[in-house]
């Protein structure tokens, strides 16, 4: 039986990415499940967020999504290969789980011209180097170049994005990038957070340089990638449906998830 696109984050910035897979593919039903109760994952050990992911993946599958995309750079960058070459084969075979570094990468390897490329991301998502690894592994030329922004999710989560407090925090990041290479052309906004800051950081990047958010790429990627495989998308219900789960309490997440997601969420607790 057709169930549900499963959407997973840590917390709340998956819901960017959703917004815009929701726009791109209106039609399919989807779950967003967000382990709001033990983020941030970025401060744990590896072991430990694979576990968290894989256990969260397992309950989405539970809930009939045959398909999962991990909506978290974290999650992507230290959980998604193990789950994919180690879990599914044996765990669920018909079932896949896509992430959000991928995507990314391939697309700024066609676009920089220069050969240099920036990340702006948290400090996790830099110590974990997964999108030198990745872009490296398709664009072994490209140069890398990352700055961890660790100011900007607390600002982002506590509704204060839009302050002008939050320029300094802009200004500070970007600059600091920037001076890792004059030659820099494209920068990835490395964390689903950072597209409720897009203007700010627009304006702080100079114009020439090309910035990508993951949300619409991933949307696009998702959409192809149904094309490609037929025996996966007729796995996809599409009645339109939405749902929401949270490990934290709905009403705390509900509140703080309506900025990312654009409009009123309503949540159900589910107990890990």
């Amino acid at each position: 039986m057709p169930g549900p696109i499963g959407i997973f984050d840590s917390g709340y910035g998956g819901l960017t990415v959703f917004r815009e897979i929701e726009a791109r593919l209106p039609e399919y039903d989807y779950i967003y499940f967000g382990d709001n109760a033990r983020a941030p994952y970025g401060v744990r050990s590896f072991d430990t967020i694979y576990k968290y992911t894989l256990e969260c993946v397992r309950h989405l599958f539970k809930m009939d999504c045959r398909l999962v995309i991990l909506a978290c750079n974290t999650a992507s960058a230290k959980a998604l290969r193990t789950i994919q070459q180690q879990d599914l084969p044996h765990l669920a075979p018909g079932y896949r789980v896509l992430g959000v570094i991928r995507p990314t990468t391939e697309l700024v390897g066609r676009i920089t011209h220069s050969g240099h490329v920036g990340v702006l991301a948290t400090p996790g998502t830099v110590q974990s180097e997964s999108y030198v690894l990745e872009v490296h592994h398709f664009f072994p030329q490209i140069q890398v170049f990352q700055q961890a922004c660790p100011m900007w999710v607390p600002l982002i989560e506590n509704n204060e994005h839009e302050s002008a407090g939050a320029d300094y925090f802009v200004e500070k990041y970007v600059q600091e990038l920037l001076m890792q290479s004059s030659h820099i052309d494209a920068v990835i906004l490395g964390c689903t957070h950072y597209p409720l800051m897009w203007d700010k950081i627009r304006q702080a990047i100079p114009a020439h340089i090309h910035m990508l958010a993951q949300g619409q790429i991933v949307a696009d990627r998702l959409a192809d990638y149904l094309i490609r495989h037929p025996e996966m998308e007729v796995l996809c219900r599409k009645t339109g449906q939405r749902a929401f789960f949270t490990t934290e309490t709905p009403e705390v997440f509900d509140t703080k998830a309506g900025i990312f997601y654009g409009k009123e969420v309503r949540s159900r607790h589910f107990e890990l």
